[in-house]
């Protein structure tokens, strides 16, 4: 299904019932398209999973709907508020781990939290509280006075998305945020979204592991070469497959892992 082929949207059904909303949204560097005029809703309260290959255009869609790279035509409204041309609005309401997480390195694990509660104008009993809790449930409270630049890619992460969850955001997008993680980091990761999803919130995150999405998500969009191919719930896109099976249909891949490699694997004796 080609993104132009999806049903329009009728602006003023735009409220509470839809985290994104997307109409119509382009971007390119030069002469290459990164995303080819998409349209994305994505109700309020969902787990939704943007699954795609590497260089499906899905870190340029998230940085567009979070504010962080402006597009170059279309519009997109996220928690209520137009993204363009006031970002300052969205990214008040929501919670970010961008790709290529860069934190503050010399501080500790809880100045980090600290800093963030402050930079969120959040009361200081509240940031100390917040970030306590925080780091118990990230399972980081023995290294909570430890330097960030000595932890390890899981405990990053984990700070990382501590940040993003300490002025609970009305939404939260994620850019692969399990890419690197040990198994028990990622358990942790995993029950504290689902959580935060039970509790109405939304969580964007950006995959190509299918598996890891078809646990998680309840909602899913499929992009591909910058465009939206498929999107909705997930027994929807599935269609009765695995959502790996439905993928590589949706996206028309082929059998490619064979041919012309007839030698690969047989003897030079």
């Amino acid at each position: 299904m080609d993104t132009a082929d999806a049903p329009p949207v009728d602006a003023r059904s735009v409220g509470a019932d839809l985290a994104v909303r997307e109409l119509g949204l382009w971007k390119r560097f030069g002469t290459q398209i990164a995303v080819a005029g998409i349209n994305l809703d994505i109700p309020a309260g969902s787990f939704c999973g943007l699954v795609g290959p590497n260089g499906a255009g899905k870190t340029t869609a998230l940085s567009m709907i979070t504010g962080l790279l402006r597009p170059d035509a279309g519009e997109i409204e996220v928690v209520g508020h137009r993204t363009w041309p006031d970002p300052a609005a969205v990214k008040a309401e929501v919670g970010m781990l961008p790709e290529g997480l860069r934190l503050f390195e010399r501080l500790s694990g809880r100045e980090l939290l600290v800093y963030a509660g402050r930079l969120r104008r959040l009361p200081a009993a509240e940031v100390d509280t917040r970030a306590d809790q925080l780091l118990d449930v990230f399972d980081l409270g023995a290294a909570r006075d430890k330097l960030v630049v000595d932890y390890s890619t899981g405990m990053r992460k984990k700070i990382g998305l501590a940040a993003a969850l300490l002025h609970n955001p009305r939404a939260l997008f994620l850019d692969e945020p399990f890419e690197g993680v040990d198994p028990i980091s990622a358990s942790v990761i995993r029950d504290v979204l689902t959580r935060y999803t039970r509790s109405g919130s939304s969580v964007v995150f950006s995959s190509h592991v299918m598996e890891l999405v078809e646990r998680l998500c309840d909602w899913v969009a499929v992009m591909h070469h910058g465009q939206i191919l498929a999107q909705g719930p997930l027994q929807t896109v599935r269609a009765g497959r695995s959502l790996e099976a439905a993928f590589l249909h949706i996206v028309g891949a082929s059998d490619r892992g064979g041919d012309g490699l007839e030698w690969l694997g047989s003897s030079s004796g």
